[in-house]
């Protein structure tokens, strides 16, 4: 857990198929309300992979205002703690890049990026049923997570990506997704750069006190 972090550089080694199945496979052990398996996966490589990213990489540059996620990515406003965190991970993220602050440009163009699944050999999308209840997100989460894991697991990284979900008219279209589907996200999934500078620093994350709260534990001898 402590070794899966979000990797934004990949190598353009290949992964197998068959490794990607695997991965899949283990991440579906995950728990589900009633076992339902909300879960469903497209996993694109080669060809596939790049026709998806030339057309995402267009809509990016050339069709602003005309795409937008279906469900609320980002809350209407940010408040404290979570805007504080934000903007601690950005301008960290941006530091190790050397893009410094205001730079939209720079800022722009690393945002792109997402839509080139940051160079990974293996992109995922990843959909659920729209007819399904809100509760079923919950174990999509843990599904994701798993297979965060299961490519650690194997000596693979990954980048959970919200970009994708903010052209799901473009992914219906191109990969022929049914109607009933919804996009959730996307992910990037290969083996990390490890020369490439934003893989090399640490999100911080919250001591464990700030989100744990005990209650009618006995005191601690």
């Amino acid at each position: 857990m402590r070794g899966r972090r979000s990797v934004r550089a990949f190598l353009p080694t290949p992964v197998p198929q068959t490794t990607v199945a695997e991965i899949l496979a283990l991440a579906a052990c995950a728990p589900s309300g009633t076992n339902i398996q909300p879960w469903q996966v497209i996993a694109l490589a080669g060809d596939e992979r790049q026709r998806l990213c030339d057309r995402a990489q267009h809509a990016f540059h050339h069709e602003s205002g005309l795409h937008a996620s279906e469900y609320d990515i980002y809350p209407a406003e940010w408040v404290e703690p979570y805007l504080g965190r934000r903007r601690r991970n950005g301008l960290a993220l941006y530091a190790s890049l050397g893009i410094e602050r205001g730079d939209k440009a720079a800022m722009q163009r690393q945002h792109a990026r997402n839509f080139a699944f940051f160079d990974a050999p293996v992109g995922l999308i990843f959909t659920i049923d729209r007819r399904l209840a809100q509760s079923s997100w919950v174990d999509y989460g843990m599904f994701l997570q798993n297979v965060m894991l299961s490519a650690r697991a194997r000596g693979l990284d990954t980048c959970p990506q919200m970009a994708w979900a903010m052209v799901p008219k473009l992914l219906t279209e191109l990969l022929e997704i049914p109607p009933h589907l919804m996009v959730v996200c996307g992910m990037a999934l290969g083996h990390a750069d490890p020369d490439a500078p934003e893989n090399r620093w640490t999100p911080v994350r919250e001591p464990v006190d700030s989100i744990a709260h005990y209650r009618g534990f006995s005191a601690v001898l």
